[in-house]
């Protein structure tokens, strides 16, 4: 019973084990799912910065082509002019410089502009990245799971069956140690009966001294007899053989104590009593026997099915 205590212990331990794994499994499965929410997230939001950004690049490289074709105009209406006079001549360049400006500033807003598009690209890339990472370990995380589960599902089943086998063997132990007190009962009835019989025999000797021999030899019988109940072995035959010293003797000095006669066929009939009830005994121990050695049997089925079931767990 010890040995089915502790292997229902290590399934018990099992299982919180199991149990444990699997919330740590869903917790990180849900912390991953967490984390790809917000790279999502990001990524949008990169996204929708990136699409800003290409939109204002747009509109600067088409405020860059509008300002290098007035810079063009300038300049050919600054050829047409040139002769006007000197006046003109300097507010062109003076208009010209101007252009000039607005086209260098607006080529720098664009190259900045450019490399913020290549730095929003990269980390859309890596964003995009971390979002595939994430996916396969949720993937790997929920297959974990899955396992997980599965271990637990098994532990849940041989733990309930295990259970349901070691009640059955208590059960059955319960109903042996019953059947065993009750045939200790009987026991201490028949070693009653039987000093019953000792007695009458002891009386027997102690009134007729002249069968002292007889009466010596009667009483180490009934001493044997009363050994071999004890033991609860070999009673029947013990008894039997008994009973045929007894008649040779009853016949050797029949002559002698033929007043006697009545009191030793009373002795007689409380040994063949005496007799019967240890058949009886016998039978009952038999009969015990073979129900211990079936529930051997079946304790022994019952203890492989569990060490299987943990070579399994552990496997």
């Amino acid at each position: 019973m010890d040995a089915i205590k502790k292997k229902m212990q290590m399934l018990k331990l099992d299982k919180e084990n199991a149990l444990d794994r699997a919330e740590q499994a869903e917790s990180d499965k849900k912390a991953a799912e967490d984390r790809s929410k917000q790279l999502e997230d990001d990524l949008v939001a990169l996204q929708k910065k990136l699409k800003g950004t290409e939109d204002e690049l747009d509109k600067y490289s088409e405020a860059l082509k509008d300002a290098q074709e007035k810079l063009e105009l300038a300049e050919k209406k600054a050829t047409d002019v040139i002769m006007a006079g000197a006046k003109s001549l300097d507010a062109v360049k003076r208009r010209i410089k101007s252009l000039q400006e607005q086209v260098d500033g607006a080529e720098d807003r664009a190259e900045r502009l450019q490399k913020e598009l290549l730095a929003q690209r990269k980390a859309k890339e890596q964003a995009e990245a971390d979002v595939a990472s994430l996916n396969r370990r949720i993937q790997l995380v929920e297959e974990e799971l899955d396992r997980a589960q599965e271990r637990l599902a098994t532990a849940l089943q041989k733990l309930e069956e295990a259970e349901k086998a070691a009640d059955e063997s208590e059960r059955g132990m319960k109903v042996i140690e019953n059947r065993a007190m009750k045939d200790e009962e009987k026991m201490e009835i028949q070693e009653i009966q039987l000093k019953e019989a000792k007695h009458i025999a002891e009386e027997a000797d102690r009134k007729y001294e002249e069968a002292k021999e007889r009466a010596e030899l009667s009483e180490s019988k009934c001493s044997e007899l009363e050994e071999e109940l004890k033991t609860v072995t070999n009673n029947l035959k013990s008894l039997e053989a008994q009973a045929e010293k007894y008649s040779q003797k009853e016949d050797k000095y029949e002559e002698e104590i033929k007043v006697l006669t009545d009191k030793l066929k009373e002795a007689e009939t409380r040994a063949e009593f005496a007799e019967r009830s240890v058949a009886k005994l016998e039978k009952t121990i038999d009969d015990l026997e073979d129900e211990l050695y079936s529930q051997k049997l079946k304790y022994k089925a019952i203890s492989e099915e569990l060490d299987h079931a943990l070579n399994d767990m552990t496997s």
